[in-house]
């Protein structure tokens, strides 16, 4: 698997920071290379063409639709992530949910 872009969006971008950091850490471990960034959601235009999956932190999960006709065009997938990830911070289960939306698993 060539390296692959994900987005994580969130309001103020400190926790998905968290996040995006533990995702690439376990991605690390298990020798996937992957490529995880976070940003505000209002960044989203500026990576659109280089992005492969686009997470919602969920606190945003209003924002979920809006998002996914956004990224439309480019056939990105879109998830929010589970509360009980996000919470808890799980790299490893954040990397399963985007192997699972690239269909890698």
């Amino acid at each position: 698997m060539t390296e692959k872009n994900i987005l994580l969006v969130c309001g103020g971008g400190a926790s998905s920071g968290f996040m995006a950091q533990n995702i690439r850490k376990a991605a690390k471990k298990r020798n996937i290379e992957l490529n995880v960034i976070a940003r505000s959601e209002s960044e989203v235009d500026e990576y659109v063409n280089d992005i492969h999956v686009l997470l919602i932190g969920p606190h945003l999960k209003y924002m979920e639709e809006d998002l996914k006709t956004k990224v439309q065009p480019y056939n990105i997938p879109v998830a929010v992530i589970p509360q009980n990830i996000y919470g808890l911070m799980d790299g490893n289960k954040g990397l399963d949910l985007i192997l699972e939306l690239l269909g890698e698993k």
